[in-house]
């Protein structure tokens, strides 16, 4: 039977955290916005599910590799200046996509460009906010954060995407790029009103040699521990599989059962419910390790089962959220777990690392999920990231490393 852990509110005791909470959730909007829409410009530019697998991988590819470099960064460096230019950085980007969609000269290479920069950016963000949370709460309190942070998210996304859907059904995309600019600002200045999220000395840019040899470090410390080695090449896998499906979403319900933008909406909008469900659910139990992230991995795949055979859009959007509450769980236990396990001064450069083999996955299952939609039919694309996923859940099943970590 589950036992309760201290609750997520105990986090907030921190006046540091709150704060960056606070601007964290405005920044949760604006993304959630811009997930929404930015997909959907490209399909209606496109009308192809091959150029939306080319746009999720644009912006999760170089998510993978830079996640080393923004490791090793948020390890030695000062975290707050860092976190700032970021956004500052993401803050142009969409400022620049809003004036170009506005004066009618944004291009799908421009969008192709743009979200190259937003995942640099995004992924060195991501290596300074990781260490920071235990640097502000303690290890102790690192899970009630991460389900706090990740629940947030995956609500504020419960309203976005049927907003931003039906927003782009009446007025276009360009609300949302604006909204998203406008978050980062809110953002910034959250962050700036921190006075330090660590290291408590800072040692400057490293070299190309530094960077290297935090790396190496990040790697060696992955790869002895094995069951932190099994899921992460585990994880590559699935992300491969899941992504399959997840690129074809839009295509799906569009194709098999000619929904509007506003129906897509209402579906992107319950899949973050599932997730922020599944969250909360990860901060206030302690289900033995090994054993529940099987399940959710296997249980994730069977609530993809129903989408290539159903014709029901009610159905359909419930496979995808139980799928989600799964996926939800799944992510916030095994964030936590790492930042229990890693000491904290690697923390940067084993998620740095880790973050490389989990997402490199995504890509080719982004391209393939756009080409088989166009090519096979969704239907079948679904069947395929099905099927997979629930395979490889099981062939999870068999590591005994996984089954009996119960750090």
């Amino acid at each position: 039977m589950a036992t309760v852990t201290a609750r997520t509110a105990s986090v907030f005791h921190s006046a540091a955290f709150t704060r960056f909470f606070a601007g964290q959730a405005l920044s949760y909007l604006g993304d959630g916005l811009r997930t929404l829409a930015i997909p959907l410009l490209v399909y209606r530019i496109t009308g192809s599910g091959t150029a939306l697998g080319w746009t999720w991988g644009l912006e999760l590819l170089p998510y993978a590799f830079v996640s080393i470099i923004g490791g090793s960064l948020g390890d030695r460096v000062d975290r707050r200046r860092l976190m700032l230019v970021c956004d500052g950085v993401r803050f142009a980007i969409m400022a620049l996509f809003t004036l170009a969609f506005a004066t009618g000269h944004l291009t799908l290479p421009m969008i192709y460009a743009g979200v190259v920069v937003l995942a640099v950016a995004g992924s060195i963000f991501l290596g300074s906010q990781t260490p920071s949370i235990p640097y502000l709460l303690g290890k102790e309190r690192t899970k009630a954060a991460v389900a706090t942070l990740g629940a947030t998210e995956q609500s504020v996304n419960l309203i976005a995407p049927p907003l931003g859907g039906a927003i782009f059904a009446i007025a276009g995309p360009l609300p949302a790029l604006a909204a998203n600019a406008l978050t980062y600002l809110a953002s910034q200045a959250s962050i700036a009103s921190v006075r330090t999220f660590g290291p408590d000395n800072p040692a400057g840019l490293p070299s190309l040699r530094d960077v290297g040899h935090d790396i190496a470090a990040g790697w060696r410390w992955m790869t002895a521990d094995t069951p932190l080695r099994v899921l992460s090449f585990a994880h590559c896998l699935m992300n491969f599989i899941g992504t399959v499906g997840v690129v074809a979403l839009i295509p799906y319900f569009k194709r098999a059962f000619g929904a509007g933008d506003h129906v897509v909406g209402i579906a992107f909008g319950c899949f973050a419910g599932g997730a922020a469900l599944g969250s909360l659910l990860a901060g206030r139990t302690h289900w033995r390790f090994g054993p529940a992230i099987i399940a959710a991995f296997f249980l994730d795949g069977l609530g993809w089962l129903p989408l290539p055979f159903t014709h029901s859009v009610p159905l359909a959007i419930a496979g995808i959220t139980f799928s989600s509450v799964c996926g939800g769980y799944r992510i916030t236990t095994i964030i936590s777990w790492r930042l229990r396990i890693i000491p904290e001064e690697l923390t940067g450069r084993v998620f740095g690392v880790v973050r490389l083999v989990v997402l490199l996955g995504i890509f080719p299952g982004s391209l393939l999920g756009g080409w088989f939609a166009d090519t096979l039919g969704v239907r079948p694309t679904m069947l395929i990231s099905a099927y997979g996923y629930v395979v490889l859940a099981m062939l999870l099943a068999l590591s005994p490393a996984v089954r009996r970590e119960a750090r």
